[in-house]
């Protein structure tokens, strides 16, 4: 597990459960570790990755246009700390209590650049005073060890989470989205990133084509065996002016159902230990950007239909994982 920089996970198994949570939620965590509510600020600094610019492949994967999910990105190029500042000024509204925030490199590939870029960028903003932590958002594939040794660094004063997009263990989805490494490439990266200091954090894309339901809950179980600290967890949705956008309009792809999405989550949590922190549960886009699932804009109506599933059962995340891991 990650040094005491990281989310104290393990300390906290019981708590969540305590207060009427059906699983390890970040806002829960946060809160713990810094005693008051922390919102993630999502910062642009203008990467690219390399299954765009060619080096691995060309036209990123499948889903994405980094507008549709990175707010940084849709908005007039700012610096970090003028981004910083916009961020919190547009969140004083909705958190008017929030007085810290975590920096969040989130479009592209936020380690994909040499040490020298990589450091005034993130020393940038952790220098804001009211930045209390990082999280980088990057690929297992982009993780030289020199860069390894600058997360280290910065994770040994402060609070870091590193996001890898595992998305799925199967290589053949990973082919499909265009991803340009295969599952291998993800495990070779947690097992060099583990006793650093970071969180270790993995994001899994559910609804994938031609993934059955039983495919996965195996990566499910592939992210309990792994131990990585936390997991962000979203359907497969279509933005415009992508390949899926085309692919769903000739009908070669069918988007998952909210109820289907539903049951799979709940399945997929009680695998999972209970000390991983579940930083998210769904995904959607902006309106201008969107194609479907409609039903994945109602975020708020989505989490209270986990929630009912998880009451219904009478169950919890990690409910299955001991029987699992004693198997």
């Amino acid at each position: 597990m990650s040094s005491t920089k990281s989310l104290p996970t393990r300390c906290l198994e019981p708590l969540w459960r305590t207060q009427g949570l059906h699983y390890f939620t970040y806002n829960f965590a946060l809160k713990q570790r810094f005693k008051c509510r922390v919102q993630k600020i999502s910062l642009d600094a203008g990467f690219t990755c390399p299954n765009v610019d060619g080096t691995v492949a060309k036209g990123g994967c499948t889903f994405c246009d980094n507008r549709s999910f990175s707010p940084s990105r849709r908005l007039p190029k700012a610096g970090i700390l003028g981004q910083i500042d916009q961020s919190i000024e547009r969140m004083r509204v909705r958190y008017k209590n929030c007085k810290h925030y975590l920096a969040y490199f989130q479009p592209a590939t936020n380690t994909y650049a040499p040490v020298e870029r990589l450091r005034p960028l993130y020393e940038e903003s952790l220098s804001h005073p009211q930045v209390v932590g990082l999280a980088i958002g990057t690929r297992s594939d982009c993780v030289p060890d020199d860069v390894l040794d600058l997360l280290e660094e910065i994770a040994s004063r402060t609070y870091l989470s590193v996001e890898y997009g595992m998305q799925t263990m199967h290589n053949r989805s990973l082919d499909w989205m265009n991803r340009g490494h295969h599952h291998d490439s993800f495990l070779e990266a947690v097992e060099r990133s583990k006793g650093r200091g970071f969180e270790i954090c993995a994001h899994a894309m559910l609804g994938l084509p031609g993934e059955s339901h039983e495919d996965m809950l195996a990566t499910a179980q592939e992210l309990a065996r792994v131990g990585v600290d936390a997991v962000k967890l979203h359907n497969l949705y279509c933005v415009k002016n992508t390949q899926l956008a085309e692919q769903v309009e000739a009908g070669e792809v069918e988007l998952i159902g909210q109820d289907d999405y539903v049951q799979t989550v709940v399945d997929f949590l009680e695998l999972l230990p209970p000390s991983m922190v579940v930083e998210r549960i769904s995904g959607d886009a902006p309106p201008d950007y969107f194609v479907g699932p409609n039903w994945c804009l109602d975020k708020p109506n989505v989490k209270q239909a986990i929630d009912a599933e998880f009451t219904r059962r009478a169950s919890y995340q990690g409910r299955l994982f001991d029987a699992i891991k004693s198997s």
